[in-house]
């Protein structure tokens, strides 16, 4: 049985270029940073949890909810084959059970904070928001975007960013964690404008406050689809 299924639905995706060498101390054991075009990116991704279920139940007042995150893209050699996934700065969402399962049973990093969303679609466009509350003040990610949805392009940045199917995590140097996240190939909706208005120091630590003064190189909107997380295996 999946440790978790659910919806994830309109993602948005601010990707920043970043120097490799700020991302080292994070890496899991047996990991190493994936690049794109000689390109090294974090991301913050604002999203919709819905229709969650924990080992098949769905858990009162935890079925819907938002998350924030701030990730970067690892790779990882298992004979062979190559694993593409994830490592996340920190995850934000608003329940303290979901806190406290996945920091306890993921050796994640997630937080509890007050969080809303708005989420308003048209026939002319589509606006998505999340905001989330830090040191009595809220941070925004929000985008507009055309309704038509596009297909993923082959080796290009929205599929090297879209498309990781595992997840890892560091329990110390010589300790980690995989899992793996199964959902089908997402359609995105070309973005028209961002509004990012986010203090990554009082979120995220002084290794990423440069990034209060930076422009991201892209943001996405993608439309998500059915999902799940299996369970962890150490190595």
């Amino acid at each position: 049985m999946s440790f978790l299924k659910a919806e994830w639905r309109k993602l948005i995706m601010a990707n920043y270029e970043v120097q490799p060498e700020i991302l080292q101390k994070y890496l899991p054991k047996g990991t190493e940073i994936d690049i794109f075009e000689g390109k090294c990116y974090v991301s913050l991704v604002g999203f919709m949890f819905l229709k969650t279920r924990l080992l098949g139940i769905k858990v009162p007042f935890h079925i819907n909810f938002e998350e924030v995150n701030l990730r970067f893209y690892v790779k990882r050699k298992v004979e062979d084959e190559i694993k593409r996934g994830v490592v996340f700065i920190k995850e934000i969402v608003p329940k303290p059970a979901l806190t406290f399962v996945a920091n306890v049973f993921y050796n994640e990093h997630y937080q509890t904070l007050p969080m809303k969303h708005f989420w308003n679609i048209d026939k002319e466009k589509i606006e998505v928001s999340y905001e989330w509350k830090v040191n009595n003040k809220w941070n925004k990610v929000s985008v507009e975007a055309e309704t038509k949805p596009q297909k993923i392009a082959k080796k290009s940045q929205i599929e090297f960013i879209a498309e990781h199917y595992w997840g890892y995590s560091k329990i110390n140097a010589q300790k980690a964690t995989e899992y793996e996240v199964k959902h089908p190939t997402w359609q995105y909706y070309p973005v028209t404008t961002h509004q990012i208005l986010v203090d990554f120091q009082a979120n995220y630590g002084a290794d990423f406050g440069f990034l209060n003064n930076k422009q991201p190189s892209s943001v996405l909107l993608l439309e998500g689809s059915e999902v799940s997380v299996e369970n962890k295996v150490i190595f």
